[in-house]
């Protein structure tokens, strides 16, 4: 059908050439290039869609989620992917809708006080696991720390992905967690493959359900105006975010984790007190490559040379993901508003964010200014870096903006001396599995992806593990100051944010 509809187009533009003339002719090839180009790549997507879904067929054609999971896992990763009273049967993977699986964000038993005594216990014993199997930690050695929410469906993956990891044995996971659950607990507890610690946010939503940071009933709610709210007397009546909406409780909570966990991380454990090097950031709906640990250590050698003024490395990035289609669409709306015909055919469908990465620029790494949008994804710092971010606590905590990524651009943009470089890998070793974030209310999880995340790097896999990074530079940009999204505009998330500096609240 799409051939079709290309053919009439076709036709179509040659009739109104020999109308209008040379002139409309020249721009009409490059319309007709560009969409011949485009629906081979909308086909070659739709092959390697299929591809990926054949992988979690079965024979008959008959597609069964819970066999074909498994199949994209080597046998002794099984474990994570089956709950603990599933292990009498091993072909019964985790999914959603699964009657048999509790999800992690079903309502626990415990009641809010007992499960901040739980949560103070745990971050008081700063326990390690496994640490007497593989040592104590190294100055050489990894730490990641991974930010968990509720999502254990795509944390199964994450965990999957890390135990396939070369050199994962001499790692330290640190999982940070704002929502307490046992079901994830025991998850994380079953990780033999290296050192693991778990730590809590203790100010959550769980912990505080009817009052800051959590929500209250005397709170403004989120849309009232500010004359409104004064009448009403609601708590936060006189700190609407620059938009004019009072805060929510669910959005301010990833950034006041995101800046908790780190300086809990730096600043307050014991086991990482002594430990200079790189530590990476990951999310609990993030896929790594088997390389990724050799290529973060081969990013730290080739940047004491390359880039010795970097402070941030990255190993994952959205551009691959997204610039590529999103370039061709506004290439063709270019032409199409020129043209003004069937611009109703020709509009590109919002799939194009689910493409994974090229890998054809395996071995080379980029010098660049460092922009949030962009390298949030797989970063790694050291304690230096850190400590120049804590000293811009000030204009983090105060920047009207509840994502933590857009806050640290702020820090880099108007408080630091030298604006944050990046060494950041053109093929990425970190992959965004997760479909859904706190914006979306339903429940969702897409095995295609992950299947085409693992097809890709199996594909792939002779280009792993280079010898050496070839390294260029990204031509320096204008500097672009930036509004922010709002959402932060409550006092009182100010002040926590600046009492978590020296854990004062």
């Amino acid at each position: 059908m799409a051939i079709d509809v290309v053919r009439t187009l076709r036709q179509k533009i040659i009739a109104v050439c020999r109308k209008l003339g040379i002139g409309v002719c020249l721009r009409t090839v490059v319309l007709i290039f560009c969409l011949t180009f485009f629906w081979v790549q909308l086909h070659m997507s739709d092959v390697a869609d299929n591809e990926a879904i054949q992988i979690l067929a079965k024979p008959d054609g008959l597609l069964d989620a819970n066999d074909s999971m498994l199949q994209l896992v080597p046998q002794h990763l099984h474990k994570y992917l089956v709950a603990l009273h599933q292990r009498d049967r091993p072909h019964q993977a985790i999914l959603p809708g699964n009657a048999s699986e509790h999800v992690a964000n079903t309502a626990t038993s415990l009641n809010a006080s007992e499960i901040r005594r739980l949560i103070d216990q745990q971050n008081s014993k700063q326990a390690v696991y496994n640490e007497d199997v593989y040592g104590p930690l190294q100055n050489d050695s990894l730490v990641i720390v991974i930010q968990v929410h509720t999502r254990i469906m795509y944390l199964r993956h994450t965990i999957v992905s890390l135990a396939r990891a070369r050199g994962i044995e001499n790692a330290l996971l640190i999982f940070s967690h704002d929502h307490y659950d046992e079901q994830i607990n025991e998850l994380i507890q079953m990780i033999d493959f290296c050192k693991t610690m778990q730590i809590f946010y203790p100010y959550s939503i769980q912990t505080n359900p009817f009052s800051f940071p959590g929500e209250s009933p005397d709170d403004c709610p989120r849309d009232i105006t500010k004359s409104e709210a004064i009448k009403r007397k609601c708590i936060n009546a006189m700190h609407p975010d620059q938009y004019g909406h009072y805060r929510e409780a669910k959005f301010t909570q990833t950034k006041h984790h995101w800046w908790w966990k780190a300086n809990r991380v730096f600043n307050e454990l014991d086991i990482v007190s002594n430990f200079s090097g790189p530590i990476l950031f990951l999310e609990d709906d993030h896929y790594v490559a088997e390389d990724f640990i050799y290529m973060l250590k081969l990013m730290v050698k080739s940047c004491r040379v390359a880039c010795p003024q970097c402070s941030i490395l990255s190993l994952g990035t959205y551009l691959k993901t997204y610039n590529f289609y999103g370039e061709a669409k506004k290439d063709i709306l270019r032409v199409i508003r020129r043209q003004q015909i069937f611009a109703a055919e020709l509009t590109p469908p919002s799939w194009s964010f689910k493409i994974v990465p090229s890998f054809s620029h395996y071995d080379k790494a980029e010098i660049s200014q460092w922009i949030s949008s962009k390298h949030n994804m797989g970063m790694a710092y050291n304690r230096t870096v850190w400590k120049k971010i804590v000293d811009c606590a000030d204009t983090f905590c105060k920047y009207d903006d509840y994502n933590w990524d857009w806050s640290l651009q702020s820090v880099s943009n108007n408080c630091l001396s030298h604006e944050f470089k990046v060494f950041v890998l053109k093929a990425p070793r970190v992959f965004h599995i997760g479909e859904c974030g706190v914006h979306h209310k339903k429940s969702c999880f897409d095995m295609a992806l992950i299947a085409k995340v693992q097809k890709l790097l199996s594909s792939v896999y002779k280009y792993l593990f280079p010898d050496k990074l070839e390294v260029t530079y990204a031509p320096i940009k204008k500097k672009v100051l930036r509004k922010g999204n709002g959402g932060w505009g409550d006092i009182r998330d100010h002040e926590l944010c600046l009492r978590l500096v020296n854990h004062q609240w």
